[in-house]
């Protein structure tokens, strides 16, 4: 929510946009009245003139057939249309700019919120695997424990280690992709990086069931296997994070022509459609930061998406049924390259 403070800036704003857009509109009607003032009062001394002088009979019908009131009328017609013309242009650079006021303070306060979301989540994923490694290694250091009990702390204090690690490698390549990040290309396959990490998600994961289907055969492409094994496992964790301790996830891999396309299904709770647009954007995460279960910092689907981006590919979010939510990443197979580095790499 907006502070006080800010919503009574905001409409104080609109206070004096909306005196203005009066005080406009009453100084318009009050220039159109002298202007027509004006046009009457030559428009008579100008018959009254012509009269005295014998220039034309004093006849509604001559005088206004006179080219001196034709003259006079369209000067009268140029002067109100220079009046609208000035009034419009006025009115619409008022509306532009209340836009534009109103875009950029939009931008500030979501930028703001995602700020503040951001800290809080950081917050959270740095004190939660901290205390809990601190608390194994307190239990160590008290008392001795059977083995079957000192390699089930021990496992979890490996757990919330690599936890860590993730979130830092996470910190540190979102802040290359905004600067220095570079692609380290070589051949990859990627039905093999998907179907390596798949056995690394299953062993993370016992309870989530890990399904891989590849359609078709899939040529060697180009690519930064970091970038690209960060692009999968961001996407399979996502899956697991919002589908629930049972998760069924599925992924499928394929190539036609040119493109290799991967898609990454879920049956979990999906995601709205006013939300789509907003998921890859910078630590923006769906929901407040105070009453969110799920973990998290807002970084994993805007690495994913600057990474496909860097490999020319392309993302989309679409609506799995019955429920749930697919990610479709397109990569276009760069044959050429790969044949240029197999030469390079003959003796």
């Amino acid at each position: 929510m907006e502070r006080p403070r800010n919503i009574r800036l905001r409409l104080l704003s609109y206070g004096v946009i909306a005196y203005m857009m009066l005080a406009f509109a009453w100084w318009s009607v009050l220039l159109f009245i002298k202007n027509r003032d004006a046009y009457e009062a030559k428009r008579d001394t100008m018959r009254l003139m012509m009269i005295a002088r014998e220039e034309i009979p004093p006849t509604d019908e001559a005088f206004y057939n006179s080219p001196a009131f034709t003259e006079l009328k369209k000067q009268y017609e140029n002067q109100e249309y220079m009046i609208l013309g000035e009034a419009s242009v006025f009115v619409l650079s008022l509306a532009i700019g209340v836009w534009l006021i109103n875009r950029g303070y939009h931008k500030e306060v979501m930028a703001a919120q995602q700020q503040r979301n951001f800290l809080l989540s950081i917050t959270h994923e740095l004190k939660s695997p901290l205390a809990s490694i601190r608390l194994v290694l307190e239990t160590f250091q008290r008392r001795e424990l059977p083995r079957d009990k000192a390699a089930s702390l021990t496992r979890n204090a490996l757990l919330e280690t690599e936890r860590l690690n993730k979130l830092v490698n996470d910190l540190l390549l979102s802040a290359k992709l905004e600067s220095a990040y570079q692609l380290h290309q070589e051949p990859v396959n990627l039905a093999q990086l998907v179907e390596d990490i798949f056995d690394q998600m299953e062993a993370k994961y016992p309870k989530a069931s890990f399904t891989f289907n590849k359609k078709t055969a899939v040529e060697d492409t180009m690519g930064d296997v970091a970038g690209l094994s960060s692009v999968v496992i961001n996407l399979l964790e996502n899956a697991v994070k919002y589908s629930g301790e049972d998760a069924d996830i599925e992924a499928c891999i394929s190539q036609s022509g040119n493109t290799v396309r991967m898609e990454v299904s879920d049956q979990g709770i999906g995601i709205e459609d006013q939300e789509k647009e907003r998921i890859f954007e910078k630590f923006y995460r769906i929901g407040s930061e105070d009453t969110r279960k799920t973990k998290g910092t807002g970084l994993g689907l805007y690495i994913v998406n600057e990474i496909v981006k860097a490999h020319k590919g392309k993302i989309a979010v679409l609506d799995n049924e019955p429920r749930g939510t697919i990610f479709r990443v397109e990569i276009p197979v760069m044959r050429e390259k790969v044949k240029q580095k197999a030469t390079d790499n003959q003796p």
